[in-house]
């Protein structure tokens, strides 16, 4: 027997918590309901304040509907009624702002508009995905399955998105802290080598030569440096805001070694996840494929998408444009070619998510297992060279003084 936790929403409507001993989290939900409580969070570790915002999905608005669509799935399954859901998940939401937002669209469901309508007014937090998903959800009288798949939708994209950002946050550590070493040793450092080979007059070995000038452009210069490379860093943010800059600059992303095929297939996984959320709720294909192409980071992969809906339109069924459209890996054709010939189209595309998302994470470690070492390896040179031109000056000195 094991200790289990719990959060729970009375037939009052008030929160409980506690602890239950079971043999599973299933056997203390059972449990709970025979009770006459509606099981929120049920798991072995206690959550903070028992709040069910979960850290390790992301930030921001992504984990605002993350932790909506969670909780929202667990009430509708559990039958409570789906005004009724929308007020209790406001009462549990922590953060304010995404509080007013739930009871506005309870205001507006209220109001006698569906539930996609009324999450359709927050675009910002609810993805044509999610709205379109909600209403097949509506239509088919199925909202809490819809929900639950929502929420494993949501979870997978964070997590994959978490792992890439946590993967590169390492070796950004790496070059942000050897970049800053090098400015204190040429800024701070060398300067007081500089005064003391001018005050002995001494013929200065050419490293030691070499150091001191550099220190010198920092002194001088660096401040020009810094604004020019704001204005550089200014000026590319705009141009990739265009129409066209974006398309270059997604179009020369996935041309980068290691780095471009981690995005591909990070791509190929968020688009093959949207799908198989919206095939499996019967949502047009035609309607689907739009619907993941707007969900994509990438311009260059969104943009073929547009060949690959005018296939579908004139029945060529789906893998064949897709493999024609060729920005997508090979193997996704090919699953998609067996998923139109067994009629199990959606099974193929949560495969294919599957496959890439495991694939994104195997090209990620490559080439963080790459980088990693080569800005060591750098840093280290340019460090190295620094301090043994500073043990080469202290040396000249000495040998001077003898």
């Amino acid at each position: 027997m094991t200790t289990f936790f719990f959060k729970a929403m009375a037939a009052d409507g008030r929160v409980r918590t506690g602890s239950l001993s079971g043999d599973t989290e299933k056997s203390v939900a059972r449990e709970l309901r025979k009770q006459g409580l509606t099981p929120v969070y049920v798991g072995v570790s206690r959550k903070k304040s028992f709040s069910l915002e979960l850290p390790e999905f992301g930030k921001g608005r992504s984990r605002e509907v993350l932790f909506f669509t969670q909780e929202m799935s667990t009430l509708l399954n559990a039958g409570v009624p789906l005004d009724r859901a929308l007020s209790i998940v406001s009462e549990l939401t922590e953060r304010a702002g995404f509080r007013a937002i739930v009871l506005d669209v309870l205001r507006i469901l209220k109001g006698g508009k569906p539930l996609a309508d009324s999450l359709a007014a927050y675009p910002r937090h609810f993805s044509d995905l999610y709205v379109n998903m909600v209403r097949a959800g509506e239509a088919s009288g199925a909202l809490g399955i819809v929900f639950e798949r929502l929420a494993d939708f949501e979870r997978s994209r964070d997590e994959l998105r978490g792992f890439i950002v946590s993967s590169m946050m390492y070796p950004a550590l790496l070059a942000t802290v050897g970049t800053g070493s090098i400015f204190v040793l040429l800024n701070f450092v060398v300067p007081r080598f500089a005064s003391v080979f001018e005050e002995s007059r001494m013929k200065m070995p050419l490293p030691v030569q070499i150091m001191l000038e550099a220190s010198r452009l920092v002194q001088a210069y660096w401040w020009i440096g810094a604004v020019a490379l704001a204005a550089g860093v200014f000026a590319a943010r705009a141009y990739i805001r265009t129409p066209a800059g974006r398309l270059w600059w997604d179009a020369t992303r996935l041309r980068i070694p290691l780095l471009g095929d981690a995005l591909r297939k990070a791509e190929t996984a968020r688009f093959a996840r949207a799908m198989a959320t919206l095939v499996a709720n019967s949502v047009p294909l035609v309607q689907s494929i739009g619907i993941a192409g707007a969900i994509l980071n990438n311009r260059k992969i969104s943009g073929a998408l547009e060949s690959i809906s005018q296939g579908v339109k004139r029945g060529e069924g789906m893998a064949a444009p897709l493999r024609r459209a060729a920005v997508f890996p090979p193997l996704a054709g090919h699953l998609l070619s067996v998923g139109e010939e067994t009629g199990k189209l959606d099974v193929m595309f949560t495969r294919m998510a599957d496959i890439y998302e495991t694939d994104t994470r195997a090209a990620i470690r490559r080439f963080t297992s790459l980088f990693e070492p080569l800005v060591i390896l750098v840093m280290g040179l340019v460090v190295g060279g620094l301090v043994l031109s500073m043990l080469l000056a202290i040396t000249s000195i000495n040998d001077a003084g003898f």
